[in-house]
């Protein structure tokens, strides 16, 4: 693979003092509980390697930082599309307005978080020394959606090196939101995500990688092996994240509170954002209520997942992503039900426009992160995956992605992807492959005696 481009490190710079919250204090909640089935039947990957898929359930952390508060109306059936865009920019208002205050509520509740699992096959503890690679979805996308790049990165001479991966869904995605939909709120604030990965690490992650079987609903582990994993590394994984967008935000915070646990980071465009000074912060807002409004007008409804497809690859947005991605996002981030009017079958994705619009609304941890990022254990090598393509946005005014992937100079490199934009595991899941390999060879080697790349 040639030598991609990369920013080089920028003058000196500064950027307003944002006041850090404390995370609420990360536990499950009290057994027993009432365990959810999983709302999708069992399935194969969308790729070929000696792994095997199971998908997990485990509860979210009990403490939420926002209240629990309802989510706006959506616009009824009848509705004109002008109407509908009135609606749209009314509910917009009003996801502003039940934000309030930032300080953490504490309020308690059961959700769910969902994982997938991919066990290299043939492990049985002894002779599992590779790899743990944890995969956090960008807003609007199901667990699923990370399989095109596994498919290349599992593939590769690095794939020796990878004993187990999870794929993260946060709890108002994919089939975490279809088994939390009549709990989820009109409010919901990043640090939770960031919370409930940490409650899944400290509390449910298995001590050791075998391919034996693990239950649906993973078992809550000993205290004092929650106690050990606090302040020190996992005793039997070598852990490494990867984060896209906002799973890139809400993975770097669970470093930043519990470094120990991690070897290294993939960010992979992350919305960590250098704090506005006074005269950017309209042009910031801005780009979020374009997101906003784009979530709360898209369509989700459609008579099949044949005519999703046509229709998204006629689309600008979905037209550039790889075909191997749209399919597994139709596939998978959508789900079979009946119209509540003509009772006809239809097709619905399985996160509504309003939740995606609801974690859009939240705009204060992405500079929190910022903020405290410089401070992140320098030990913890940090791996910035930007847009490489002309003109593509920026968290910020020109020269803004430069500045970010610099914000922790230890220990840390970026590369530009050449035709991507944001969404570059959706655009370029081969190239993002690829690097995520080369860094993999490079840091760790085959870490198993003998393995093979898993052609």
């Amino acid at each position: 693979m040639a030598q991609l481009p990369s920013y080089s490190q920028p003058p000196p710079y500064t950027w307003p003092t944002v006041p850090t919250r404390t995370l609420l204090p990360v536990f499950p909640p009290p057994e027993p509980l009432t365990k959810p089935p999983l709302p999708s039947p069992p399935r194969k990957p969308a790729f070929d390697a000696p792994y095997t898929l199971s998908t997990h359930l485990f509860p979210a952390a009990y403490l939420r930082t926002t209240e629990l508060v309802p989510v706006p109306p959506p616009p009824p059936d009848s509705a004109t599309r002008a109407e509908r865009q009135a609606i749209a920019r009314k509910t917009m208002q009003e996801l502003k307005d039940l934000r309030g205050s930032t300080v953490p509520r504490g309020t308690k509740q059961v959700l769910w978080n969902c994982a997938n699992r991919y066990v290299r096959n043939g492990l049985d503890g002894a002779n599992a020394n590779g790899l743990t690679l944890f995969f956090a979805h960008a807003n609007g996308f199901p667990k699923e959606i990370w399989e095109p790049v596994l498919s290349h990165l599992l593939a590769s001479p690095a794939g020796a090196a990878i004993d187990e991966v999870w794929t993260w869904e946060s709890v108002q995605h994919g089939d975490a939101c279809l088994i939390n939909a009549d709990k989820l709120g009109g409010v919901f604030d990043w640090s939770d995500n960031a919370r409930d990965i940490l409650n899944f690490l400290l509390h449910y992650l298995p001590s050791k990688v075998s391919s034996s079987t693990l239950p649906t609903h993973l078992v809550r582990l000993p205290a004092q092996e929650t106690e050990y994993r606090k302040t020190n590394p996992f005793k039997h994984r070598t852990f490494v994240a990867v984060g896209h967008s906002y799973g890139g935000c809400t993975s770097t915070l669970a470093a930043l509170t519990h470094p120990a646990l991690f070897s290294s980071i993939f960010l992979i465009d992350p919305v960590i954002v250098k704090p506005p000074f006074p005269d950017v912060a309209i042009p910031a807002s801005q780009r979020v209520d374009q997101l906003v409004l784009g979530a709360l007008t898209r369509r989700d409804t459609w008579s099949s997942t044949d005519e999703a497809l046509a229709l998204f690859v006629k689309s600008p947005f979905f037209g550039a992503w790889d075909p191997a991605v749209l399919r597994v996002y139709i596939e998978c981030g959508t789900f079979t039900t009946r119209d509540p009017v003509t009772n006809a079958q239809v097709v619905k994705l399985k996160m509504p426009g309003i939740q995606e619009a609801v974690v859009f609304s939240e705009t204060h941890t992405e500079y929190e992160v910022f903020h405290q990022l410089p401070g992140l254990d320098e030990r913890i090598e940090l791996r910035w995956i930007v847009p490489g393509r002309e003109g593509a946005g920026e968290f910020g005014p020109p020269g803004s992605t430069r500045e970010r992937v610099w914000v922790r100079p230890k220990n840390a490199s970026n590369v530009r992807i050449p035709g991507a934009g944001h969404l570059i595991p959706q655009e370029a899941p081969q190239l993002l492959a690829q690097d995520i390999a080369q860094f993999i060879e490079r840091k760790y080697g085959p870490m198993r005696p003998g393995a093979r790349a898993n052609l």
